[in-house]
């Protein structure tokens, strides 16, 4: 028997949100915790910070979010970028924060560092990205949306892209997302239905350097509250569901200021260069669970072996077509899985181009923070 719940009252919710704050703010403060999620905490402010820099530190117990032993459970969390909040309106706002410990030094979790100085460091490159988040929405009781309770749905064809009852669900969903992203001041620059019914994917960017990371995670927060309202689960598990079905990715776009100008075909086929000679490190950072969706089939490569082509969705990495054309350009690396942390991911390619700084070294970072647990939400039986 399904677990009794309620979905959030936006109708009463609307006469609250109308109510005046006494010139207060409401700031919410969003993080990622030891399992590749995001948390949030609500924090009054007696006036409207102009910037990012007027955000006050605050903290959390992170022995309740896999981020610190309970011994030493503070953890610091320290404002990296500020949105206009589509939730509460007004003056109201949400907060991208960095995590750090009492010695002053970034918690285990904090990959967005690491990767901010590597950005800083090859900033003359002048790194655009843009990444294709793709995810899945399952019912109360982890069943895929819309998926038959004693049955499957008709085989994939109809869906991508579809349009019509029964082919494409949770489009409320969808759309409330997209215009909450474009509220907030996220780069988001566009949504389709995926192949795989109930899956759907959003593309934010192009961003420079860090803030792709920034505005990614600050979107996969923005969804999970406006899915929250109505009911749903979103899960970034990179195959949801076993058999002859898609599996979810997060498609990394890539572009240098060298790649974009007359002749930068060179660049990227350099990049291909450095890239194959990283496959394992690269694959051990772009996601948990990749492995049972990079099988070569399903438009994915092999996960143990790189490949690069022109127009090839079966290649680690894709070149456009009309990049290919014009000499110039950038390059799509399609190995990361849905659930990849885009400051690794981001991080990992600056740091393989263009080398490390500082000692740092992303692989070996991710290596050592063991994940509490993943998002590998895999509903395998029907209920």
């Amino acid at each position: 028997m399904a677990e009794s719940f309620t979905i959030s009252n936006t109708a009463n919710l609307q006469k609250y949100l109308k109510l005046d704050q006494k010139g207060c703010v409401m700031a919410e403060y969003v993080w990622i915790d030891g399992s590749n999620g995001v948390r949030s905490k609500s924090k009054t402010l007696k006036k409207k910070p102009s910037s990012v820099d007027e955000l006050p530190e605050w903290n959390f117990d992170g022995s309740s979010t896999g981020q610190a032993p309970g011994d030493n459970s503070d953890v610091y969390l320290r404002p990296v970028a500020m949105y206009p909040d589509p939730f509460r309106l007004g003056d109201n706002v949400l907060v991208m924060c960095e995590t750090w410990m009492s010695d002053g030094k970034p918690n285990a979790y904090n990959f967005r560092h690491d990767a901010a100085k590597l950005m800083a460091a090859h900033e003359k490159h002048e790194f655009w990205f843009g990444l294709e988040q793709e995810y899945t929405m399952l019912d109360y009781d982890g069943w895929i949306y819309g998926w038959p309770k004693n049955g499957f749905p008709a085989p994939q064809g109809p869906y991508y892209c579809g349009v019509g009852t029964g082919k494409v669900f949770c489009r409320d969903i969808v759309e409330s997302h997209y215009k909450a992203c474009l509220y907030a001041g996220i780069e988001i620059s566009g949504t389709n239905a995926e192949v795989m019914p109930g899956q759907w994917e959003y593309q934010v960017g192009p961003c420079t350097g860090i803030s792709m990371g920034d505005q990614l995670w600050m979107s996969r927060f923005i969804l999970h509250r406006v899915a929250e309202e109505f009911g749903v689960k979103v899960t970034f598990a990179p195959k949801p569901i076993p058999g002859d079905w898609n599996g979810a990715g997060l498609h990394t776009n890539v572009s240098t200021a060298e790649m974009r100008a007359e002749g930068g075909m060179k660049a990227i086929e350099a990049a291909m260069e450095k890239l194959s000679k990283r496959q394992k490190e690269h694959m051990e950072v772009y996601g948990e669970g990749n492995l049972a969706r990079m099988t070569g089939a399903h438009e994915t490569a092999s996960y143990d072996k790189f490949t690069w082509g022109i127009a090839n969705r079966g290649a680690s990495v894709r070149v456009n077509r009309q990049c290919a054309e014009e000499g110039k350009g950038y390059f799509e690396d399609r190995r990361p899985a849905s659930n990849g942390d885009p400051y690794q991911i981001t991080g990992i390619i600056v740091e393989t181009l263009c080398g490390s700084v500082d000692g740092s070294d992303v692989h070996q970072k991710v290596m050592d923070a063991k994940p509490v647990e993943v998002d590998m939400v895999i509903p395998i039986s029907k209920p």
